[in-house]
């Protein structure tokens, strides 16, 4: 658990926000979309508002 923090910290990203993010949407992902979760190619989920 540390090392995910350490790393997530290292790249600028909030560790709490990244681990609620991966954990909310590693049910739906593929093996093929796991490595966009990783700290250095992660970026946060944005809900699109309908106008």
């Amino acid at each position: 658990m540390y090392s995910l923090i350490v790393t997530a910290k290292m790249n600028d990203i909030d560790p709490q926000a990244w681990l609620a993010d991966v954990l909310a949407r590693s049910p739906d992902m593929t093996a093929f979309q796991v490595p966009g979760l990783l700290p250095w190619n992660w970026q946060p989920f944005t809900h699109r508002q309908a106008a």
